[in-house]
């Protein structure tokens, strides 16, 4: 939340910093086309097509693939799309950040601190509010992810956030 990086390759190099608190775009700036995102997901695809735009909501019980479907968007917006996409993680378990994190080192959705491949670019964003953290940073975690959504937006990518 603070801007301290906790994966071991160094400071953030960056050009500023933003506020998480900001105005809304109005609505003259916002577009009002209706476009279908395409996932990849055939079953998604044909069944519930998400919207560009849109919002979505992902429910069920523990093991049911849940963060499996999350993944394979992730992924494919990243290698079909060249769009990026920014995981905000709040109340997560330490576990489960570490493994999403190596899982899209592994798929090469991010690019491996430690070991620099100059082929593969990090195209996922990770930000992370642990359940033992207090629930003023956990708070935070969603409008630091929604603030990184927001600047790749502004440079004019696709976001998957």
């Amino acid at each position: 939340v603070i801007g301290e990086p906790i994966d071991e390759a160094g400071p953030i190099q960056s050009e500023g910093m933003r506020a998480i608190h900001q105005e809304a775009p109005s609505y003259t700036d916002q577009s009002t086309e209706a476009e279908i995102l395409v996932t990849g997901i055939k079953v998604v695809d044909l069944l519930a097509p998400y919207a560009k735009g849109g919002k979505i909501g992902l429910f069920g019980g523990a093991g049911v693939g849940k963060t499996v479907l999350i993944q394979e968007l992730i992924n494919n917006v990243a290698k079909a799309h060249g769009g990026y996409s920014v995981f905000a993680g709040v109340g997560e378990r330490t576990r489960e950040g570490n493994d999403l994190y190596h899982e899209f080192i592994e798929s090469k959705v991010n690019a491996d601190p430690h070991n620099p491949d100059p082929s593969v670019k990090s195209k996922c964003a990770l930000v992370f509010g642990q359940m033992n953290e207090p629930p003023g940073a956990r708070a935070r975690v969603g409008l630091t992810g929604l603030t990184v959504a927001e600047h790749f937006r502004d440079q004019g990518q696709d976001v998957l956030f």
